[in-house]
């Protein structure tokens, strides 16, 4: 085999770009957002009596369930994934209130991706049903 004999690409669907897109975002926000968090504790000890490298530790875990489920969009339970992820990200409102808005905001994203991808998705699939049923029409 020459290295021409590539495997083709698997075609994503509108809601996993859609919710991968999403979740980079979140990524970029959350290491910010730890940060900041980090860079608070340091003055006042850490939240809830943890020490003030705790939220770096949390933010580097959320960024990592965040960044390893956008392979996993491909299943349905990455989504549900998903999910948890963003109710996760708005329960961090609890270390720092400015994050109850971040949390909601991309929580609103999140579903917004997931009701016009899947919508879209449909639109497609029933389009495509469509022109295969021409195709097949008898002479």
């Amino acid at each position: 085999m020459t290295g021409d004999a590539r495997r083709a690409r698997r075609e994503r669907s509108v809601r996993e770009s859609l919710a991968s897109i999403v979740l980079v975002f979140e990524v970029v926000v959350v290491f910010l957002a730890a940060l900041v968090i980090w860079g608070l504790s340091r003055e006042d000890g850490g939240a809830f009596g943890l020490p003030s490298w705790a939220p770096l530790v949390a933010g580097g875990l959320v960024i990592a369930g965040l960044a390893l489920t956008i392979p996993l969009l491909r299943y349905e339970w990455g989504y549900l994934l998903g999910w948890a992820l963003q109710v996760l990200l708005l329960a961090s409102g609890l270390l720092n209130p400015a994050m109850f808005v971040v949390g909601a905001l991309f929580g609103g994203m999140w579903a917004y991706c997931m009701i016009v991808g899947a919508r879209i998705d449909r639109a497609r699939a029933a389009q495509a049903a469509a022109e295969q049923d021409q195709g097949k029409e008898p002479s």
